[in-house]
This record gives C-alpha cells, structure tokens and sequence, in this order.
C-alpha cells in the first residue's frame, strides 16, 4: 500500500512569515530569496526590488522524513520549493502540485483555491495538508469529495510548525496504519 500523502506548504507552516519582523523564530535561520519580474513578452528578470526574507528551521526536513508520508509541495513556490527550501531544510527534490490557472484564483463559495487540485492530486490516497490558510469550507470540501481519509491541519503562521503539529501529523500517519485494509 501507498503511504499517504502530506502536502506541504510553504509560507505559514515552514515558514512563519507572520511572525515579529524583528525577530526570527527559534531555531529559524534566514533566507534571501531573489524577487523575479515576469514580463509581458514572458521574459522573466531579476528584480530590483529587496529580496523575500524566508524563515526555516533546519530541523523540519527529518522531521517530515521521519512521519511515514510520501511529501509533496502544495505551495505557490511549485518546483521553486525544491530550489530554494528543500536544500535550507534536508529535504531531496519532492513532487509539487502543478496549480497552473487556478494559481491565487479565488473561488466564490469560499473554499480555497488549492482545495479542488489536493483532492484531484491524491486520487482517493489518504492525505494530510498543512497550511494557515484552510477553513471549515475546506473541510467540508473535501469530505463530500475525497473518499478517503483526510487531515486539513492549520499552523498559525506565526509560529510555524511546532512539536504538538508533528504530533498530530504522526497520529494521523499512526491511525491510518492500524485502519483495517480493505479489500
């Protein structure tokens, strides 16, 4: 059987971009990310602009190595993650969720725009999200259309991921794997 899927995001649980500007996070080290501008004739140049201040704590990459899930960025960095977080933090290349034009495009019954495409991505695998951004709207999203088990686990953007998530992540993982197997 497949493990189940986490789907990370970036800024929020990874990175707690919410925090004090003045002072970084615990256990934190800081990032410069260079800003790109897309052009209209789809060039893309480097900014002038001051480089995304990004926040990661070395530590989280064994630590969602060692939950039992297949990884996977649901963020708006895409593959950028794997350039810019997954070296700061251990983690090796991982899958990412392509939101192509549904990128930032708001829904109007509310639910968040990633939602659909999670639930589209995991074809019925049983999955964990975490993000700061999910609401009830979400979860009732996904219950009415994802057959399988499902945690939406919010991480105040403040603090980022802390040991009670990894928690939570871990008994997830650990309910799934004494669930009685079907067929």
């Amino acid at each position: 059987m497949n493990r189940p899927l986490l789907f990370l995001d970036v800024d929020g649980p990874l990175n707690p971009y919410a925090a004090q500007p003045e002072r970084r996070p615990d256990g934190c080290t800081t990032l410069r990310v260079p800003r790109n501008d897309a052009h209209q004739d789809g060039t893309v140049r480097s900014s002038r602009r001051r480089p995304l201040r990004v926040w990661l704590n070395p530590g989280h990459g064994r630590m969602l190595l060692q939950l039992g899930f297949e990884l996977c960025w649901a963020t708006t960095w895409m593959d950028d993650a794997n350039r810019w977080i997954a070296p700061v933090i251990d983690l090796p290349d991982l899958p990412f969720v392509d939101f192509g034009d549904a990128l930032l495009q708001e829904r109007p019954d509310g639910v968040h725009w990633k939602t659909r495409l999670l639930v589209d991505y995991a074809g019925g695998r049983p999955f964990a999200w975490v993000d700061d951004e999910q609401s009830e709207l979400d979860q009732t999203y996904v219950t009415a259309h994802h057959p399988g088990p499902a945690l939406l686990h919010h991480v105040n953007p403040r603090i980022g991921l802390r040991e009670s998530d990894f928690r939570t992540l871990a008994d997830f993982a650990q309910c799934l794997d004494t669930s009685p197997s079907t067929g």
